[in-house]
């Protein structure tokens, strides 16, 4: 009873120490780190700023009436092409026809009263160069005569702004294009004012459109003329137009009580596709880098964690101690800032099979996304982002136990 006794003492013991042992392995024992990762790459880099505006014509011209009458006929409809001084309506000609012939009565009038007053001047004058009548007769016949030439005078005026008016009938293209508008019909009464109603509109081609951008002020500054853009619209989405800034207009525009500026961009179109308003959304190049290594941003603000560069074996002590004084130096909600030696320069941690290595690296254009690099690495080189707390799971998807199997044909 004893030795079972002593024993039974012994195996508890071996026990308690193998538990031990075992804890202390397990609680001694090294991390293991899953690096989640993203790979350099070679491309273009660019600095955006994005708008959204509308389609609008390179030359658009409203034609309207300069008198008031009803339209008699049009020969102009939508999708016309006219050229300039073309026939493009005519108003009804019947009253400022019967005004010219009124005026041209009265010329006439004015003319034989002009001759006959000529006449009695002339009698006055060889009458007064006699000395048979006084001066005052012959100043009489002589006002005569001129108000005479004047009254002359007045009805060819007359006669011409009544063959202006007349003209002014026929309603003429001003220019060459295309008619994109027509607002009237026969029979339709218009009326010359202030605001004279719009017959049709004019386009002077299609074959170059305009986007008119609303740019925030915050990104106008760096706007400049003769920057490339590039624009879709809804109606052609897998479309992508070019077009380049021709105009930043000065004149502020309030949308939304947010202050916008009109930028101006010219885009050819020969395949017509684009018409006049259009929602186009652009994006406007401030700043390119083609065909540079570039990194995701967010690679920069990745920091392996203390205690793994302390327990590394690749780093050497200066390096480990720099890291060690910069993250103590760090409070814990800045942990993951970039960190960089100038605004030009940072660090990323290259992978190698299970570690990480710090490379210094120089920076250039950043696209929000997408950091242009330059130093030692290379097209390829993995760089860690971030550390997953498992190893990543196998390509080939898990088969789910509700799913039915089917029979399998091997024997």
């Amino acid at each position: 009873m004893k030795r079972k006794t002593i024993l039974i003492s012994v195996l508890i013991l071996v026990v308690l120490l193998l538990a031990g042992f075992f804890y202390y392995r397990y609680q001694n024992k090294a991390p293991v780190y899953y690096w989640r990762s993203v790979t350099i790459d070679q491309g273009d880099v660019h600095v955006l700023v994005t708008a959204t505006g509308t389609i609008a014509a390179d030359t658009s011209v409203d034609v309207g009436v300069q008198v008031s009458c009803t339209i008699s006929k049009i020969k102009a409809d939508f999708n016309d092409v006219v050229k300039k001084g073309q026939v493009i309506a005519v108003l009804d000609t019947t009253l400022y026809y019967a005004a010219k012939l009124d005026v041209i009565a009265f010329l006439h009038r004015t003319e034989i009263a002009l001759a006959q007053s000529k006449t009695e001047y002339d009698r006055a004058k060889n009458l007064y160069d006699h000395a048979v009548i006084s001066k005052s007769e012959f100043d009489l016949t002589f006002t005569a005569y001129e108000n005479a030439k004047g009254n002359v005078l007045s009805a060819q005026a007359q006669l011409k702004r009544a063959a202006i008016n007349l003209a002014y009938c026929r309603i003429t293209a001003p220019i060459s294009g295309i008619i994109i508008s027509r607002n009237v019909q026969v029979g339709n009464m218009v009326i010359a004012s202030f605001n004279s109603p719009v017959l049709f509109n004019i386009v002077n081609t299609l074959a170059t459109m305009q986007m008119q951008a609303n740019v925030d002020e915050a990104d106008i500054g760096q706007l400049r003329m003769g920057q490339r853009a590039t624009f879709t619209v809804d109606a052609y989405p897998n479309d992508v137009f070019k077009g380049v800034v021709t105009q930043i207009r000065r004149q502020p525009i309030l949308v939304q009580n947010v202050v916008n500026y009109v930028v101006i961009i010219e885009v050819k179109n020969p395949d017509k596709k684009l018409m006049p308003g259009l929602t186009a959304n652009a994006n406007i190049f401030i700043q390119e880098s083609k065909g540079v290594m570039k990194v995701a941003t967010n690679a920069f603000n990745f920091i392996p964690p203390i205690v793994y560069i302390q327990a590394s074996i690749l780093l050497p002590d200066s390096i480990k101690q720099f890291w060690t004084n910069k993250l103590r130096k760090t409070s814990e909600i800045k942990k993951q800032e970039i960190v960089e030696v100038d605004g030009t320069t940072g660090f990323l941690w290259l992978v190698k099979g299970k570690e990480v290595l710090p490379i210094q690296v120089s920076k250039g254009l950043n696209d929000g996304s997408f950091t242009e690099i330059n130093g030692t690495v290379k097209v390829g080189d993995t760089v860690a982002t971030g550390i997953n707390t498992a190893a990543p799971s196998s390509d080939k998807p898990a088969k789910s136990p509700f799913m039915p199997s089917f029979p399998s044909r091997k024997k």
